[in-house]
C-alpha cells in the first residue's frame, strides 16, 4: 500500500470555502478505513465513495478507486465529504493518530450554548460563539460518535480564524447504553427468569395498584366550578363514566410492552423496556426479519446523579459507577441476545458484534 499523503494546508487548493466548515477525524493505527465506510452508512442513507482509497473494500460500490497515494473521498450527503485518509503528524490531533479524514460540510451555526447545561461530548466548548445546527450538526455528532467508538478524536473548525480549533477525544466508556433488535418477542416472566439468574435484584416494573374505584361522594360534586347540572343528571354522567373505566379494566388487551428494573444499589439501575420498533437503524432496515418492523430491547443505565452523567468530566466515584453498570448493560445485552438472536446497536445506533460485549 501506498504512503499516506500529508494533509492539506487550510489555505491551500482545494480548501473549505467561507460558507463551509472544516473539521478532522484521527484514528489510531488499529483502525481498518473500511470501518469508516460502515460507520457512515450506519448513519447517511447516501454515504458512498466517490474515491474508494487503495486497498479497501467498500459496501457500496464507489465511483472509482484512487490510483497510488490519492486520497479517498467517501461522501455521506449532496455537501459533506470524508476526505483520506492522510497522514496523521501534524494535524495537530493526540499522539496516536495515526490517519486522518479531512471533513468539510456546511458551516451551519446556531444559538450559543446554554449556560449550565450538560456537556457531555465538550461539543459546547467546541463551538462557544454558536452551536452547530442542521447538517453539520449531524456531521459533528457523527465525527464525534464515530472517534468514540474507533479510539480516535476530533479537531473542530480547522482553518478558522476566529480560534485554532478544539480538540476532543471523546471517552468510549460514556457509551453505555444498547439495544436489541429481533424478530422472537420474550415473555415477560421468561425474560425477567433469564435476566434475574444472573442479577437477582430484577423485577418486572409493571406493578399497579389496583382499582378502588372513584373518590367516595364524586359523583355529587360539580363537574367544573360554577356548574349548576340537575344533580340527577350529573349522578347518571359520573355512573356512565365509572362503566366505562370498570369495562377498560376488565377487558382482556394484548401487551405490547413491559419493563424490567435492575437495582444497581448506590450505582442507580439498569432499566430494560421491551416493545414492538418501527424506527430501525439504517443498516436493518429492509431486511426479510425487519420489514414489518421489529422486537427492541433496550438496556440503558439510570445513574443516581443525572447532572452528573452529562458532564464532559465526571467524578471518579461517578466513573466507576458507569464501569460497573456498563458490565452489567452488556451481561443483560448478551443473555438476551442468547436467547432470541437479531442485532445489537449501541447509542449511536452502530451495530455491535456479541463476542465483542
Amino acid at each position: 500500500m501506498s504512503p499516506l499523503p500529508p494533509l492539506p494546508h487550510p489555505d491551500g487548493p482545494g480548501a473549505a470555502q467561507s460558507y463551509q466548515a472544516r473539521h478532522l477525524l484521527g484514528l489510531p493505527a488499529d483502525v481498518v478505513v473500511d470501518e469508516v465506510e460502515t460507520l457512515a452508512l450506519s448513519r447517511f442513507a447516501g454515504a458512498r465513495w466517490d474515491v474508494a482509497p487503495e486497498g479497501t473494500e467498500p459496501l457500496v460500490p464507489p465511483a472509482r478507486t484512487a490510483a497510488g497515494s490519492e486520497p479517498g473521498v467517501l461522501r455521506t450527503s449532496r455537501h459533506t465529504t470524508l476526505a483520506g485518509p492522510y497522514a496523521g503528524p501534524g494535524a495537530g490531533l493526540p499522539p496516536g493518530t495515526s490517519f486522518v479524514f479531512d471533513v468539510v460540510c456546511p458551516r451551519e451555526r446556531g444559538d450559543v450554548p446554554y449556560p449550565g447545561g450538560g456537556d457531555r461530548d465538550g461539543i459546547g466548548r467546541a463551538f462557544p460563539g454558536g452551536l452547530p445546527v442542521r447538517e453539520e450538526e449531524r456531521v459533528v455528532a457523527f465525527l464525534v460518535a464515530a472517534a468514540r467508538r474507533l479510539g480516535g478524536s476530533v479537531r473542530t473548525d480547522v482553518g478558522n480564524p476566529a480560534g485554532p480549533g478544539v480538540v476532543l477525544t471523546p471517552d468510549p466508556g460514556v457509551a453505555v447504553d444498547m439495544t436489541l433488535y429481533s424478530d422472537v418477542w420474550l415473555d415477560p416472566n421468561a425474560a425477567l427468569s433469564l435476566v434475574a439468574r444472573q442479577n437477582p435484584r430484577t423485577r418486572l416494573a409493571t406493578e399497579g395498584k389496583s382499582y378502588e374505584g372513584p373518590p367516595k361522594g364524586i359523583a355529587d360534586l360539580p363537574l367544573y366550578p360554577g356548574e349548576k347540572m340537575d344533580p340527577a343528571l350529573r349522578r347518571a354522567l359520573h355512573a356512565a363514566a365509572d362503566d366505562v373505566d370498570i369495562k377498560a379494566l376488565t377487558t382482556g388487551a394484548v401487551l405490547d410492552g413491559y419493563g424490567l428494573i435492575v437495582d444497581l444499589g448506590m450505582d442507580g439501575l439498569v432499566a430494560v423496556e421491551v416493545g414492538g420498533e418501527e424506527a430501525l437503524p439504517l443498516l436493518l432496515r429492509g431486511l426479510p426479519w425487519t420489514v414489518d418492523g421489529a422486537v427492541s430491547y433496550r438496556v440503558r443505565w439510570e445513574p443516581r446523579d443525572l447532572v452528573e452523567s452529562q458532564q464532559e468530566q465526571p467524578s471518579l466515584d461517578h466513573q466507576v459507577a458507569r464501569k460497573r453498570a456498563a458490565e452489567v448493560v452488556a451481561h443483560v445485552v448478551r443473555t438476551l441476545h442468547d436467547a432470541v438472536g437479531g442485532e445489537i446497536a449501541d447509542e449511536a445506533e452502530f451495530l455491535v458484534d456479541p463476542e465483542d460485549l
